[in-house]
């Protein structure tokens, strides 16, 4: 590992500070340093608040150093006026000469402006060092705006006689027939923090009676989106009630919403469902989902090629009879054992 790739790996390690309340800004980190010595770093935290570089330059006791001094930054600095102003231009007016710069921005909005100001007012720039790393650290922002669509996570766990769920009937109580153990659970309220929106389907919905919140881990409740094609789910459940925001996917033209936390977005569900749900999410603005279920919802993004990351929890459970877990033809790219449940990712690529 060369010096820059020492220094942007540091980046990257204070741009995952911000992982699960930068939306939707993408996650930056960036540190300066005079003859090998780190005189400042930072990173962005929260939208509308100051950028990884402002943060860094801040945080320099000595502003006299910084004419002697390399920023390092894992993305592509800005260049246009938003919440905050351009830190090309900041790097720029406190005399900043050499940039080291890990991967470009492809927001439109930036998208080689930075790097293309800097040079012109003189900085030595350097660009695409510890380039793939860079782009796995924002593959949500990535993918959002080179794919007009969010980053999509697939989620569900099984017994080990690979089923998702017992049979359910009339009689049945509406809560989780739960196969993961307290641990999974943890996981999975720590992947809820860290994305920006969750979905689940019409049965998981009305089987469930589900919150979709973060109760086991620290962080902001995601998005909620519900798939109910002909509004079957009683306003009295958990999703349509509790005052956090929920996006429902129905077929109903005309609805009458008095509750300003809920928002109904018509599509068709005869036709290429899952690529629809993307459009509409894309106009949300909305960079990430995790999808959990049932399993003829998780199956119809898988058959649609439309999932970037897939975690498959099994648990110690046998249920002998019940409904099938999902199919996916990927080979795995990491296993983890969490107590005595095993926790398998696929990556889509």
């Amino acid at each position: 590992m060369n010096i820059h790739e020492k220094y942007i790996k540091r980046c990257i390690e204070l741009a995952k500070n911000g992982l699960g309340t930068t939306y939707p800004n993408p996650m930056v980190g960036s540190v300066i340093v005079v003859d090998n010595t780190i005189i400042g770093e930072g990173w962005h935290k929260k939208a509308g608040e100051p950028h990884a570089e402002v943060n860094a330059i801040n945080s320099v006791k000595d502003k006299l150093l910084l004419k002697q001094a390399t920023i390092y930054v894992s993305l592509e600095p800005c260049s246009h006026f938003g919440k905050t102003p351009p830190c090309a231009n900041l790097i720029v007016d406190n005399g900043i000469k050499n940039v080291v710069i890990g991967i470009v921005d492809s927001n439109s909005k930036v998208s080689g402006r930075g790097v293309a100001h800097l040079k012109n007012n003189g900085c030595n720039v350097e660009v695409g060092v510890l380039e793939k790393e860079c782009y796995d650290l924002n593959k949500r922002f990535f993918t959002f705006h080179n794919k007009k669509r969010p980053f999509i996570i697939l989620k569900w766990a099984e017994t080990k006689d690979g089923f998702i769920d017992k049979i359910r009937d009339e009689n049945s109580e509406n809560t989780p027939n739960w196969i993961s153990n307290e641990f999974s659970q943890q996981y999975v309220h720590k992947m809820r923090a860290e994305e920006q929106a969750i979905l689940v389907g019409t049965n998981t919905a009305l089987n469930d009676n589900p919150s979709l919140t973060v109760r086991s881990w620290s962080g902001e409740n995601p998005v909620r989106i519900v798939l109910d094609r002909t509004l079957k789910i009683p306003t009295s459940y958990n999703l349509l009630n509790d005052g956090i925001k929920t996006i429902v996917f129905s077929e109903i033209k005309d609805i009458e919403n008095t509750n300003d936390t809920v928002i109904f977005e018509r599509i068709d569900f005869k036709n290429n469902v899952p690529e629809q749900i993307c459009n509409v999410l894309y106009t949300h603005e909305i960079q990430s989902v995790i999808i959990e279920g049932g399993k003829l919802t998780l199956q119809s993004f898988i058959d649609a090629n439309l999932w970037d990351e897939a975690y498959v929890f099994t648990g110690n459970v046998l249920f002998n009879k019940g409904l099938n877990a999902p199919v996916i033809k990927k080979s795995s790219s990491e296993i983890k054992n969490i107590e005595n449940d095993l926790l398998t990712i696929y990556t889509n690529s």
